[in-house]
């Protein structure tokens, strides 16, 4: 039994930055996570550390122009809130944009945290200027990645250690909040056996004491539910079409809901449970770290996209445009997986692969093999896949491509190379004319006026039949599970609240767990690089209320 001012659960992103704000103002936190010290900070160690900004230098620089008024017009655009149990979520918003255009990147800075100067263009939408996506690129990749944004918030935190009012306690597993008389007063769980297996790794859950914390209050940052594929399939929502029945996995087991449980079993209020982002293209990982690790493929927009029977998908489901509604659109196929086909030229421009260690040059800030990045040749990361992946089929003709494919899924379903070959032929009939009315080459044509996609993400418009480009490449995509947009209801203070309305007394939660705050600040999508902004946002919001409150 031990008496402290707050418990934190969880070591992740958001719960590193509420335990460091907290200790900023002489609280005392036990900082207590299921998972071995080897994976302190969680799945932002992981992550290829892009963060959304609005009208930055960055942007400036590049003339990309960009304001608040822009920005709250794609959120919205993309959130499309529609619910009674919005309200939190619309405010968290509003709240999250101000922050975003506002004081988020001085406030980094501050801290230590550089920007790779060149700002990529996610979830560009492709529909109407009110529809979904990012109007311009406000895509910024932290410099250092995932690792480079969680140092400086553990650094702070274990500054606190030596100062002692910080307690980090590690294999700690947190099964029930405390509540008396209304109150959370603390947390009880259990301490697992010592492991010492690497970061990400799936570790022993057995049990070997247990232990309980009473404290003024309890923060709650234990993440979402993308683990835990049972978890992710009772809640998927029938928009998105049937439940997949083979996925694989964007973050590791330990990201499994438990405390999201724990807490709405206390009586903490969880809305919008059935809003959640997974990824469409997953391509299985040839070194995993924790079972079914999929690693995502960023693309830019110039593969050619099939569905599992070879049929072109519909406009504008391109590369890169709108992550959900290609996901609801492969939900009614009949199958769960899709097809880039592209050339050797485009994977060398286009291709880049999500997470902190599929990007070494970033990661380990190496200008030297940074300058690779816009050189001929396939990155080195990229080149492992192409050499091992299950996913992937090189070949110099489109019938051994195709025959490639097919043995790749064992024929099921069959591709028949005549479908695949009118797509291909079409799709460069259209390409090598000047005019025309294909949306895709237009979308290609017009991301090259923007210098970052030219310099180092979108490949010049060429035939996939263009011997000059080959040797053509085929990857097969499948569903990744990463984010759970829908939690614990918050207020502005990042304060639970209890079904009704009510606040819960003595719980605050930030992070994934909370939606990133309000209980799915980002509605029904995203506009990427917005998760790990979500995290440190709702971390500081609560650490700092908290702190005020006590």
């Amino acid at each position: 039994m031990t008496d402290t001012d707050v418990v934190v659960v969880g070591a992740g992103l958001a719960g590193l930055v509420a335990t460091a704000e907290l200790a900023d103002a002489g609280k005392r936190v036990v900082l207590v996570e299921q998972e071995p010290e080897a994976s302190f900070g969680g799945q932002a160690w992981w992550s290829f550390g892009g963060l959304f900004l609005v009208d930055s230098p960055e942007q400036r620089r590049l003339r990309v122009h960009d304001s608040l008024e822009l920005a709250r017009q794609d959120w919205f655009g993309t959130a499309g809130f529609d619910r009674e149990e919005d309200h939190w979520p619309r405010r968290w918003a509003e709240a999250y944009l101000q922050f975003a255009a506002g004081e988020k990147r001085a406030w980094l800075r501050e801290q230590g945290v550089g920007f790779f100067p060149i700002v990529g263009w996610a979830e560009r939408g492709g529909y109407t200027a009110t529809g979904h996506g990012n109007s311009v690129p406000r895509f910024h990749i932290v410099w250092g990645t995932g690792p480079g944004l969680v140092e400086p918030f553990a650094r702070r935190v274990r500054a606190a250690v030596d100062r002692g009012l910080v307690e980090l306690r590690f294999r700690h597993r947190v099964d029930e909040l405390v509540v008396d008389d209304g109150v959370v007063t603390g947390v009880r769980g259990g301490v697992l056996e010592p492991s010492d297996v690497a970061r990400g790794e799936a570790s022993s859950r057995t049990q070997v004491a247990d232990f309980e914390i009473a404290a003024q209050a309890v923060v709650v940052t234990s993440g979402g539910i993308g683990g835990n594929h049972d978890l992710v399939r009772q809640n998927w929502p029938a928009r998105l079409g049937p439940a997949p029945q083979r996925l694989l996995s964007g973050v590791p087991a330990h990201v499994d809901g438990r405390m999201l449980q724990a807490t709405a079993a206390a009586g903490g209020n969880v809305i919008n449970g059935d809003r959640m982002w997974h990824y469409t293209e997953g391509i299985a990982n040839h070194s995993p770290v924790w079972d079914r690790h999929g690693i995502r493929i960023l693309p830019g927009p110039s593969s050619l996209w099939l569905d599992a029977t070879g049929k072109r998908l519909p406009v504008p489901l391109f590369p890169g445009f709108d992550t959900l509604g290609t996901l609801a659109h492969i939900g009614q196929t009949g199958h769960e997986h899709t097809w880039f086909v592209a050339t050797h030229k485009i994977v060398e421009k286009e291709f880049a692969l999500s997470g902190s260690e599929q990007n070494p040059d970033l990661t380990g800030k190496d200008v030297r093999l940074l300058l690779n990045r816009v050189k001929a040749g396939v990155a080195g990361p990229v080149q492992a896949f192409l050499d091992r992946g299950e996913d992937f089929v090189v070949a110099r003709t489109l019938p051994e491509l195709v025959a490639g494919m097919n043995r790749i899924t064992g024929g099921e379903p069959e591709l028949d190379l005549a479908t695949v070959e009118a797509e291909v032929v079409c799709r460069d009939r259209a390409i090598a004319n000047e005019f025309g009315k294909d949306s895709q080459i237009t979308a290609i044509r017009g991301a090259r006026h923007y210098l970052g996609d030219k310099l180092i993400r979108v490949a010049p418009p060429h035939r996939l039949l263009d011997p000059a480009a080959g040797p053509l490449i085929a990857v097969r995509l499948n569903l990744l599970t990463r984010k759970t947009l829908g939690g614990l209801e918050t207020d502005l203070s990042g304060r639970v609240l209890q079904p009704g309305g009510a606040v819960f007394p003595g719980l605050y939660a930030a992070g994934e767990v909370a939606g990133f705050g309000g209980g799915g600040m980002h509605g029904y999508r995203s506009l990427e690089g917005t998760f790990l902004g979500g995290c440190l946002f709702s971390g500081r919001v609560a650490g700092r209320a908290l702190a005020a409150s006590l």
